[in-house]
């Protein structure tokens, strides 16, 4: 059985930093194409980084040089850190690991001051 289990998120004010983890089981994230999305309150779900197998990844605009998304092989995570925040990046944020369509529980971040 396939599990993402997310930690981090909380609340901060606008230039601060936070960290999310996705610890994975049943599967191996080394593998997999593995993504962090966001969904604000009214809007769509928006795709904000995703790591492939090789190790390559991208990110969306709106977030290129403030986010970097990053696994650990060892302990089988995926981890999206978070620089420079803005008020509009608050969001619910989940964790996803593509193949097959698994999805975190959710974590809320909130920028505000």
């Amino acid at each position: 059985q396939v599990q993402l289990v997310q930690s981090g998120g909380g609340l901060v004010q606008p230039g601060g930093s936070l960290r999310l983890s996705c610890a994975a089981s049943g599967l191996a994230v080394r593998v997999y194409t593995m993504r962090w999305h966001r969904q604000a309150p009214g809007k769509q779900r928006e795709l904000v980084a995703q790591i492939f197998s090789g190790g390559s990844t991208n990110y969306a605009d709106s977030v290129k040089g403030r986010f970097t998304i990053s696994r650990d092989n060892t302990k089988n995570t995926v981890s999206l850190q978070m620089n420079n925040l803005k008020p509009e990046d608050t969001a619910v944020y989940y964790c996803n690991a593509v193949l097959g369509d698994h999805w975190g529980q959710g974590t809320q971040v909130t920028v505000s001051s």
